[in-house]
């Protein structure tokens, strides 16, 4: 069992121990943000540039080109031209249909909040 002096003893042993390990973290804190800001720095900057142009809404000029690919896709369709794929870029399209496919129904998942139904 351990008397009055051990227990002081012991607190007081503690407290320098925490008190080693708090100055300790805190003298080495301002390198590691710098580490941290430096290691971040050009990858935040590849995403800020990337971002400005990537997450842009589409600009009027961008929709005439859109509706003309959209027109050749359909007349290709009408001419059977998909008659003439090889098997890998049949399989190719039919995985990013799918991938498409999937990404619709785990929107939906999230939008509806539960795996089944609508909350009527």
């Amino acid at each position: 069992m351990v008397t009055g002096k051990g227990r002081k003893k012991r607190s007081a042993n503690m407290a320098q121990a925490v008190q080693r390990v708090v100055s300790g973290v805190l003298k080495k804190t301002p390198q590691v943000v710098s580490g941290a800001v430096s290691y971040c720095r050009p990858h935040l900057i590849t995403f800020l540039n990337l971002a400005r142009v990537e997450l842009t809404p589409p600009r009027i000029s961008d929709v005439r080109p859109a509706v003309e690919v959209l027109r050749e896709g359909v007349q290709a369709a009408k001419l059977g031209h998909y008659k003439q794929l090889s098997v890998r870029e049949a399989v190719r399209g039919g995985l990013v249909a799918m991938e498409v496919a999937m990404w619709f129904f785990v929107g939906e998942v999230i939008g509806r909040g539960s795996l089944i139904g609508y909350n009527v």
